[in-house]
């Protein structure tokens, strides 16, 4: 909401009215004669605007105190309120458990150790040569039968490759005699033909002549085979009897090639196989030999591990015992001797200088919720899930939630004035230090979140305080103005009643400034020392101020 700070002047002025209404107010209701009505002056002071909303007073610096791990509280020898130095005993836990895992760890450290002291001493190098030994000739009789199945395969490529050749060549041969004995084969032979006559057109990828070439040859000089040709149905028989034999070799030929393929390919396997094994041996001969520093350091470097391992656990067992890290205030202890802390159990809240718990907090609030419930006794746990909270109390802050209306006015750096519901009569300074970039819906409205630092304390303040925030968004010093309650405005003027010649009110136009709360800039109209009347409380019959 908006408010306007009122100055120094402002609050006498507001104090006198008030003194003068009450005195009017007390005279009529005694019988007396009418009052004169109360005046002020125009005064110079200060007139301000500001946004204003309630929050909670918190130490500037709060630290949260635990153990490391859980366990049994032993002993708590503070409590909520004392103050306590760097250093200073604040709670024990039971130590067994962690100096039983010290021990465990001590164990694991003495069997590394033999470990080393093992490795140091040992030597397995000529058991490690003679399996390698071993496993080289193995290897060596895997190569040689893998290399002796596959030049065979190799070499029965090779043959067929060979003769599927020489029947290819003969088989175009027969086709050319074929087609040049029966000239009508090619006009109207059967698809068998047709077939025949593709195969002895020739592969052009092996180099062999087609069928144009095979008849030059046949055709070309005196006494050449075309003079020789036989009938029809011989050429024909001469023909298919060369394609069978040539698609017999081309058969065999795929054979030997698909029998080199797999056994090359399983061969392969046994000996990478036969490699690997003797790979191995070397490196384990190597790991034995050769490799022993490394294994050495290995080793040490277990023990070093192992030794680590202790030195955790020999400090778990130190931090069985809490110390205070810094010097401040304990502002709460949830747990007593004999509960559990660290381990998500529920402690016992305890109440500001004694070991007694707070009634209807943590622990405390199982066995008495329902009579709680019942006598409407409600409590928030303080510290939270803290084990205990250590606050420096000479400085405070103080986060506050601004409607987004509000929160576009402030901005840091900007003074504020805070007040406090506990301590009324007391009014603190304080400077805008942030505010939130995001907002928070709370009441269905939205919300952002500023810290106000206050710039000084008093002995009375104490954390979770309500205190009212007002910010300053915009103000204006030494300037003339005039209580509001003085105020009159009238048709689109403003006026104030000053006193007349005869002593009745007379009304004087002025021209206002910046409107605040309690006070009203004077731009013009009336002057500085000006007496103004206030307005006067009319007290009813019977001595009741009417409502």
């Amino acid at each position: 909401m908006s408010q306007t700070i009122r100055g120094r002047t402002g609050v006498r002025m507001a104090a006198a009215a008030s003194l003068a209404l009450l005195v009017g107010a007390t005279t009529a209701a005694c019988g007396g004669s009418t009052p004169a009505p109360p005046t002020a002056q125009v005064e110079r002071g200060s007139v301000a605007t500001k946004v204003s909303a309630s929050g909670a007073l918190a130490a500037v610096t709060s630290q949260n105190v635990g153990f490391t791990k859980g366990g049994k509280l032993v002993e708590v020898p503070v409590k909520v309120g004392d103050k306590v130095q760097p250093g200073q005993l604040l709670a024990k836990i039971d130590d067994f458990p962690a100096k039983q895992a010290l021990r465990q760890a001590q164990g694991s450290l003495d069997q590394a150790q033999a470990q080393l002291d093992k490795i140091v001493n040992g030597n397995q190098a000529d058991a490690a040569g003679r399996v390698e030994n071993q496993t080289k000739d193995i290897y060596d009789a895997v190569k040689r039968q893998a290399d002796a199945i596959n030049d065979g395969n190799d070499k029965a490529v090779f043959h067929a490759r060979k003769k599927l050749d020489a029947d290819k060549a003969a088989l175009q041969a027969a086709y050319a005699v074929y087609k040049q004995a029966c000239p009508m084969a090619k006009a109207g032979g059967s698809a068998e033909d047709d077939d025949s006559a593709s195969d002895a057109a020739g592969d052009p990828q092996s180099g062999q002549p087609g069928q144009s070439g095979l008849l030059s040859g046949l055709t070309g000089g005196q006494g050449s085979l075309m003079d020789q040709l036989p009938n029809c149905d011989t050429a024909r028989a001469n023909y298919i009897t060369a394609k069978n034999t040539y698609n017999s070799s081309k058969a065999s030929y795929d054979a030997a090639v698909a029998k080199r393929d797999s056994d090359k390919a399983t061969q392969k396997v046994s000996v990478e196989n036969a490699q690997l094994a003797l790979v191995r041996a070397r490196n384990d001969d190597e790991l034995a030999g050769t490799d022993r520093d490394a294994n050495i350091d290995a080793a040490e470097g277990a023990v070093e591990s192992a030794r680590a391992q202790v030195a955790n656990a020999q400090r778990d067992v130190e931090n069985t015992v809490l110390f205070a890290p810094v010097a401040g205030t304990i502002s709460a202890v949830t747990g007593v001797v004999g509960e559990y802390v660290g381990n998500g159990a529920p402690q016992s809240a305890l109440a500001p200088g004694s070991g007694a718990v707070i009634p209807g907090v943590g622990a405390a609030a199982t066995s008495d919720s329902a009579g709680n419930a019942g006598g409407g006794l409600s409590a928030t746990r303080p510290g939270g899930g803290a084990f205990i909270v250590l606050n420096d109390l000479n400085t405070f802050q103080v986060v506050v939630p601004f409607e987004e209306s509000d929160a576009a006015k402030v901005s840091p750096g900007q003074k504020v004035d805070v007040s406090f519901d506990a301590v009324p009569d007391l009014t603190r300074e304080g400077t805008v230090l942030s505010i939130a970039p995001g907002g928070i819906a709370i009441s269905g409205v939205t919300n952002y979140y500023a810290t106000v630092l206050l710039n000084e304390s008093d002995p009375r303040l104490k954390a979770g305080q309500t205190a009212e925030a007002g910010v300053r968004t915009s103000s204006k010093d030494n300037v003339l103005v005039v209580p509001n309650g003085a105020v009159i405005r009238q048709g689109g003027r403003t006026l104030v009643n000053v006193p007349g010649p005869d002593g009745q009110p007379q009304q004087v136009p002025f021209q206002p400034g910046v409107v605040g709360d309690d006070n009203t800039e004077v731009l013009s109209g009336l002057r500085e020392g000006q007496p103004i009347l206030l307005p006067q409380a009319q007290v009813a019959p019977g001595g009741q101020a009417p409502r």
